[in-house]
């Protein structure tokens, strides 16, 4: 009888092969700059488009304690799917009590316990998302995350090949980001995240509209949810691996400091919310779970 392969020789085989395909990109990549039209290309299209100039310069603090907070709901959120995944039948079970304005015909519906921390999670993420996108649209931040102009696709594909070829594009994301960022970031806001929450809403077993089930079938809007989370941890992984490559100390007061210069303010703010985060994944075992359940429903194991 032939043995079980463990998982964890894929990833063995995986790790050398991606480090010669990153390998063989790079080289192709310094190969195509080097042509005469490639140069050509880069001076025509530096990789970022021109913002308006009216488009605000900086970042708010706003959005510094937004980033903070989506980083937190996202490893949540991702944490409690893979869990819902994997895990098998739940320890526990999460009941809503069925009074007062809540009160319903219909028994209400018994979630496993994960699943309750997924939905729960997610409420709060769609809350500060909503948040979000008020203060993009009412201060005009939008425009920085939003194409503007058709040179962007021509600007993506320079700053795409200065990241492969390891000669970072040099624009200032204090003032304006690259295009090849802005469609990123424009991709995870306005595509991945709305397609993230109507196919959650679908797949939730609190959706019982038949025209719906019918209109969206569950193995498809399935598929779509856990691409987007591919997406999500695919974009997280790139995002924080240029983050660090491209000036950590500046990159990171931007994003957690709101602040346009090479101090330690934007570091020790990340490392305090890695703390939290950790400190909270520690956290979040079924004691803790059951007392934070309990307080909107009934926790059971059977």
């Amino acid at each position: 009888m032939p043995h079980a392969r463990n998982p964890w020789f894929n990833l063995v085989w995986a790790i050398p092969l991606a480090i010669i395909l990153l390998v063989a990109v790079v080289l192709a990549a310094r190969g195509i700059r080097s042509l005469p039209m490639a140069q050509e290309f880069l001076v025509d299209f530096p990789g970022a488009s021109p913002l308006p100039s009216w488009a605000p310069v900086g970042f708010p603090a706003w959005l510094a304690w937004q980033h903070g907070l989506n980083v937190f709901f996202l490893l949540f959120i991702v944490r409690s799917g893979w869990q819902i995944r994997t895990a098998g039948r739940p320890s526990m079970f999460w009941t809503r009590r069925n009074t007062g304005l809540f009160r319903t015909r219909r028994a209400p519906r018994r979630l496993g316990i994960n699943l309750w921390l997924h939905l729960a999670v997610d409420a709060l993420w769609v809350l500060n998302g909503i948040v979000f996108y008020v203060l993009l649209f009412v201060t005009g931040q939008w425009v920085r995350i939003v194409p503007v102009s058709w040179d962007i696709i021509p600007n993506a594909l320079s700053a795409a090949l200065q990241y492969a070829s390891l000669d970072w594009p040099v624009t200032d994301g204090w003032v304006n980001y690259n295009a090849l960022q802005t469609l990123s970031y424009f991709s995870i806001v306005f595509v991945a995240a709305p397609l993230a929450l109507a196919s959650g809403i679908r797949l939730s077993p609190l959706c019982t509209s038949r025209r719906l089930g019918e209109l969206f079938p569950l193995r498809p809007t399935r598929a779509v949810h856990v691409g987007v989370m591919v997406f999500f941890l695919a974009f997280i992984v790139i995002h924080v691996t240029l983050v660090f490559a491209t000036g950590a100390l500046r990159n990171l007061n931007h994003m957690y400091a709101a602040q346009s210069d090479d101090g330690w303010t934007g570091f020790w703010i990340f490392a305090a919310s890695l703390v939290v985060m950790l400190v909270a994944w520690v956290a979040e075992g079924p004691r803790l779970l059951r007392a934070v359940a309990s307080l909107g429903g009934t926790v059971t194991t059977r």
